[in-house]
């Protein structure tokens, strides 16, 4: 069944969290989500309509600290959906994790002593871009395990928030303008090259997700208000679509492996929209809920512990 069949058969029992849907427990493995409902900041993962949302991992962090508190944050799946890449404070600044998709086997990748965030995988699985903070947010690549890290562009402006295209020729990013607010999104080549303006909408774009078939790209923006909503764009920067209404903000687009449907976070909940508009509040606002990662391969059994 194709995630846009799923969730339209979920819409009537479990619109807005009706009874039978969330809950704890096992965790799902087709949506990926970071959640407070704990304490601190966890992946948790949950089926595609809402069902079997649990943590990843038993280890927590601890909230007495500011670090602690940050413990799993940014999760992007790998190509193949065995392994998951996240950032966490756990050590003080924040660095990148991977770890395997049932929350075994932690292992810290970066030990600098700036803020490494917003990991993103190369589609063979071998490398992976984040941005690093010294004074301004730089995009950088790294090898899967860790090593080998090289900046990507000399750009002198803030770049931030890197996403790499399903075909791997690409990785969208958000470029601050210098000296101003304005966040547009920008593309580059993994090498550094063919660097390129996307959007043009003298407003404030976030978090570049690509759509499975690398024609478009989802980010947040609060252009023609202060509201954030969800929009994509052509890769050649034409076709500019609105996809959730005005009035309410919407942070942090991610597709479904099919491209049916788009998963967001509003209000401390995580919502899904499909190719008509259609929307779906598939976790509780009250448990803080964002970062939503749907996974590539949801055909594939997490590993066991």
């Amino acid at each position: 069944m194709t995630t846009r069949a799923l969730l339209a058969t979920t819409v009537a029992g479990c619109l807005l969290l009706a009874a039978g849907c969330g809950g704890s427990g096992e965790p799902g493995n087709d949506l990926l989500l970071v959640s407070t409902r704990d304490g601190d900041y966890a992946i948790f993962g949950m089926d595609a309509d809402g069902r079997s949302q649990g943590r990843l991992t038993a280890e927590r962090g601890d909230t007495s600290t500011a670090a602690g508190i940050e413990f799993q944050i940014e999760p992007a799946w790998s190509p193949d959906g065995t392994r998951i890449a996240f950032a966490s404070a756990r050590e003080g600044s924040f660095d990148i994790y991977v770890m395997n998709a049932d929350g075994t086997g932690s292992t810290r990748l970066t030990t600098s002593k700036v803020n490494d965030r917003r990991p993103s995988w190369s589609p063979d699985g071998t490398r992976i871009v984040f941005a690093r903070s010294v004074d301004e947010s730089r995009l950088f690549v790294m090898n899967e395990d860790g090593t080998g890290a090289r900046r990507v562009t000399d750009d002198a402006a803030p770049e931030s928030e890197p996403a790499w295209s399903p075909d791997g020729e690409w990785i969208a990013y958000v470029r601050r303008q210098p000296e101003t607010d304005v966040r547009e999104i920008w593309l580059v080549r993994p090498d550094g090259s063919e660097r390129r303006r996307l959007t043009r909408l003298d407003a404030v774009a976030y978090t570049p997700a690509w759509s499975p078939d690398g024609a478009r790209v989802a980010f947040s923006a609060n252009r023609g208000d202060d509201r954030y909503a969800i929009w994509t764009i052509g890769i050649d920067g034409t076709g500019l679509r609105r996809v959730t209404p005005a009035g309410v903000d919407a942070f942090e687009p991610a597709w479904s492996s099919d491209g049916a449907v788009l998963a967001f976070s509003r209000d401390g909940a995580i919502v899904t929209s499909d190719a008509e508009g259609n929307e779906v509040q598939v976790t509780d606002p009250e448990n803080n809920d964002s970062s939503p990662a749907w996974n590539p391969r949801p055909d594939v059994e997490k590993e066991e512990s």
